[in-house]
């Protein structure tokens, strides 16, 4: 009960939390703060995706988690690649 009560509290605050990396993404002065608020959101994502899965006892949820964090660490390697191959 309590449990549920503090997931259903968690959502909203990880929504909210989504929505600042966006400033960055929009108004970054650089690419790499571009790719970290980028990295920021796929994190809060892989967050949201699990407590949706634990309150809704939903276990494909945690897959769908895995693969934005698998897509999110390639993507962060290509960026680290693209950014050592310009200097």
């Amino acid at each position: 009960m309590l449990q549920t009560i503090a997931l259903w509290v968690a959502l909203p605050l990880l929504s909210i939390a989504v929505a600042l990396p966006v400033i960055r993404l929009v108004r970054g002065p650089t690419l790499p703060d571009r790719v970290v608020a980028l990295d920021a959101m796929g994190t809060t994502a892989i967050a949201i995706f699990a407590a949706y899965a634990l309150i809704n006892a939903q276990p494909a949820f945690l897959d769908a988690a895995l693969v934005v964090g698998l897509i999110g660490f390639i993507g962060t390697i290509a960026f680290a690649y693209y950014a050592e191959r310009r200097l």
